[in-house]
């Protein structure tokens, strides 16, 4: 019998250790994003990467409205021109580099950040 907690069940962590390999950089488009789901020990982290401007940021998979994830499709964090960040659940919007609200229910708001960087072409986490 697997005895694997439904997701809904699972502990969640809000941060990562440094150093984590994600992928490399050309990866993801510019602009673009990617989500990412990392297992700490018995926890998981979920969180996204969006490129833009030839930059990476890094965010916790949470928004600040309702704490729901802000992707309704695998990998899907951004308007279709790539220009904000999308909560698909509520329609905030977010600049993708600093993470701020800039439209929507939590307006004034800001995602929170996970660190990551760019290191010989592979995106890290910091």
């Amino acid at each position: 019998m697997d005895e694997t907690p439904p997701i809904s069940e699972r502990k969640r962590v809000w941060t990562t250790p440094p150093g984590v390999a994600l992928c490399v950089e050309a990866d993801i488009a510019d602009p673009g994003s990617r989500g990412f789901v990392l297992q700490i020990g018995e926890a998981f982290f979920h969180g996204f990467v969006v490129r833009s401007a030839g930059q990476v940021a890094g965010y916790v998979d949470r928004c600040p409205h309702q704490g729901f994830p802000l992707a309704i499709e695998l990998d899907r964090y951004l308007v279709a021109d790539g220009s904000l960040i999308l909560c698909g659940w509520h329609g905030a919007v977010f600049e993708p580099l600093s993470g701020a609200c800039v439209g929507g229910p939590c307006a004034g708001a800001r995602l929170t950040s996970w660190p990551v960087a760019v290191s010989g072409g592979i995106i890290r986490t910091a």
